[in-house]
């Protein structure tokens, strides 16, 4: 059996579980929790790439680690100007073609704002980046996205950090339906299952941070999810039966029941 690889523009990558970095109680914590999840691609703001100061420095550890691709973000943009700002300085320091453009900033919801995105997405595919926006469930801009370049679209499950999990399924269905780029499925997410859930509607991938930062062992967490993500990947690729609305035997009555002998 051929491996099953994701590509993300010219990016290969073996896991489908791709892990935020925040929110973990120790640069410690985050290491093992990136090991044992297995992912290949980990996501970092541009705030934690501090050489100066090792304690707030992520880039240093996680660029030890082997077969772990860096995605800078940007995180804490408030507009498209400040979000390309950010994407060049994250390059710059990463040597990674590949960013996370979010920008939300309302603090009180955090839901990413689709017109500063679109906008900053259109100069950061001009410069070469290979952009993937975090976006609202919508299928119209995850097209639009897709038209103007980006390498795959990341709509929500639920707000950041609430674990409300698959609340735009439906939405989400759409975008995977009419997408000739990854789906990515990012924030909300609070359990394995929900991963897999995602996974087998026909999403390429998840992203995952505070399931797995804010769990009591984080890594033992990050394990869960990896098996989650590889279940329900598993069972897309499998087919998953037609649903019924009349109950249909799964045992066929045979004539020997029937019979008067």
């Amino acid at each position: 059996m051929s491996k099953d690889i994701l590509k993300v523009g010219d990016q290969e990558l073996g896991s489908r579980l791709f892990l935020g970095t925040g929110k973990f109680s120790s640069t410690q914590a985050m290491i093992d929790a990136v090991k044992a999840s297995g992912t290949e691609l980990v996501t970092v703001a541009l705030r934690r790439f501090n050489r100066d100061q090792a304690e707030d420095d992520l880039y240093g550890p996680l660029s030890q680690l082997e077969n772990v691709k860096l995605m800078p973000n940007t995180s804490g943009a408030m507009n498209a100007k400040e979000a390309v700002r950010a994407a060049m300085l994250g390059r710059e320091l990463s040597k990674s073609p590949l960013v996370k453009l979010e920008i939300h900033p309302n603090p009180h919801h955090l839901l990413p704002d689709p017109i500063e995105t679109y906008e900053a997405a259109i100069e950061l595919v001009k410069q070469d980046f290979l952009v993937l926006p975090y976006i609202p469930a919508d299928p119209v801009l995850a097209k639009r996205l897709e038209d103007i370049g980006c390498a795959a679209v990341m709509p929500l499950g639920a707000a950041i950090g609430t674990g409300k999990g698959l609340s735009t399924a439906e939405m989400i269905k759409i975008i995977i339906r009419d997408a000739n780029v990854p789906v990515v499925v990012d924030a909300g997410l609070r359990s394995p299952s929900e991963a897999a859930c995602a996974l087998e509607m026909g999403c390429d991938a998840v992203l995952v941070n505070s399931a797995i930062a804010a769990a009591e062992d984080p890594a033992a967490m990050g394990a869960a999810f990896k098996t989650g993500v590889e279940a329900g990947r598993m069972a897309y690729n499998a087919g998953l039966m037609p649903t019924s609305e009349v109950a249909v035997a799964s045992s066929p009555l045979t004539s020997f029941l029937s019979s008067d002998d």
